[in-house]
C-alpha cells in the first residue's frame, strides 16, 4: 500500500515538473512580446529581440495612446461582434446538433450529410463575396463581421452532437416526454444544462475566432467606424510603414519619419491578446467540469 502511494506521489511530482516546464515554454513567447513592446526601436533594430534589452522605451505605447479614440472604438466593435457572434453561433450550433443526436429523427442522416459536406467543399472567396455583398447587402454593416465564415461550423456541430449522443441517455429524454415536455422544452431544460462543458468549449473557440478575425473586415468593411481591433491594428501598422518610407518622408519634406514600427507591432500584439488573457481564467473552470449532472431512475 505504501509503495503504491509512493509511486503515485512520484508520478504526480514528475507530471507537475513536466507541466511547469511546458507552461514556461508556452509563456516565454508572450513575455518576449511584452518586453519587446517596451524596448527602444533602435535597440530592437540593432540587437534584435532580447529578454534583457539594453534600453527600454515607452514610445510604442505613447503612439498607441495618441490613437486611443480609434482603439477604444475598435475595442467596442470587437466586443460587440465577439459577444453577439458567440451567442448566436452557440445557439444555432446546439439547436442543429440536437435533432442530429436523436435516433428517431427521420431526416438525421440527410442533415448530417449536408453538414459534413460543408467541411469538405465551399464555394470559394469570390462567390462568397458576391453573395454576401450583392444579395444579402451586409457589406459595411456589423453583420459582415458576424455572419460570414464563422457563424456556424460543421466541426462544432459534430462536437456537440457527439456529446449529446454519448453523454445524455435516451431514457432521460423519454422520461421528459412522458411528463409532457415538448422538444423545445427538452432542449432548453435538459440538453443545454447537461452540455455545459462542451458548450463552454465551443463558446471559447468561437469567441477566439471572432476576436482574432481580420478576414471579414478586410473583405467586407471599408468604413472605419466598423473596424474591429485586429483590422485597426493592421491599418495602423500600414500607416506607420508608409510614414517611415522614403516616399512619405519626401512628401513631408524630410527623411524617413522616426516612428517605433517594430516596437509598435509588439504593442499591438499585446493590446490584441490582453482581453483574452483576462477572460480565460474565468472560463477555464468549465473545461474541468466534465461530469454530466443528473441521474436516470432505474
Amino acid at each position: 500500500m505504501n509503495k503504491k502511494l509512493t509511486d503515485t506521489k512520484k508520478f504526480q511530482l514528475f507530471s507537475t515538473v513536466v507541466l511547469i516546464i511546458l507552461t514556461v515554454f508556452a509563456l516565454l513567447p508572450i513575455v518576449l512580446i511584452i518586453i519587446a513592446s517596451f524596448t527602444d526601436e533602435k535597440t530592437l533594430i540593432a540587437n534584435g529581440y532580447s529578454y534583457l534589452p539594453r534600453k527600454f522605451s515607452f514610445d510604442a505605447y505613447y503612439y498607441m495612446i495618441r490613437q486611443k479614440s480609434l482603439i477604444l472604438r475598435s475595442y467596442v466593435v470587437s466586443f460587440i461582434v465577439t459577444a453577439a457572434g458567440t451567442v448566436i453561433s452557440v445557439l444555432l450550433t446546439t439547436m442543429i446538433a440536437y435533432p442530429m443526436s436523436r435516433k428517431n429523427f427521420k431526416y438525421g442522416g440527410i442533415l448530417a450529410f449536408f453538414v459534413f459536406f460543408t467541411m469538405l467543399f465551399n464555394g470559394g472567396v469570390v462567390p462568397a463575396y458576391m453573395m454576401w455583398s450583392k444579395f444579402f447587402h451586409i457589406k459595411n454593416t456589423i453583420w459582415a463581421l458576424i455572419v460570414p465564415n464563422y457563424l456556424v461550423t460543421a466541426f462544432n456541430i459534430f462536437l456537440v452532437r457527439n456529446y449529446y449522443s454519448n453523454n445524455i441517455p435516451d431514457s432521460l429524454i423519454e422520461s421528459a416526454q412522458i411528463d409532457g415536455a415538448t422538444e423545445m422544452r427538452i432542449f432548453y431544460k435538459i440538453m443545454l444544462p447537461l452540455a455545459v462543458p462542451t458548450v463552454a468549449t465551443i463558446s471559447l473557440f468561437t469567441a477566439l475566432i471572432y476576436w482574432n478575425d481580420w478576414v471579414n473586415g478586410l473583405y467586407y468593411i471599408t468604413k472605419p467606424k466598423f473596424f474591429g481591433i485586429q483590422n485597426l491594428l493592421i491599418r495602423l501598422m500600414d500607416n506607420i510603414q508608409f510614414l517611415k518610407s522614403g516616399a512619405a518622408g519626401s512628401a513631408l519634406g524630410a527623411g524617413s519619419v522616426e516612428l517605433p514600427g517594430t516596437a509598435v507591432r509588439m504593442a499591438m500584439a499585446v493590446i490584441g491578446i490582453l482581453p483574452i488573457i483576462i477572460v480565460y481564467p474565468f472560463v477555464q473552470k468549465y473545461f474541468i467540469k466534465g461530469v454530466v449532472v443528473g441521474a436516470v431512475k432505474g
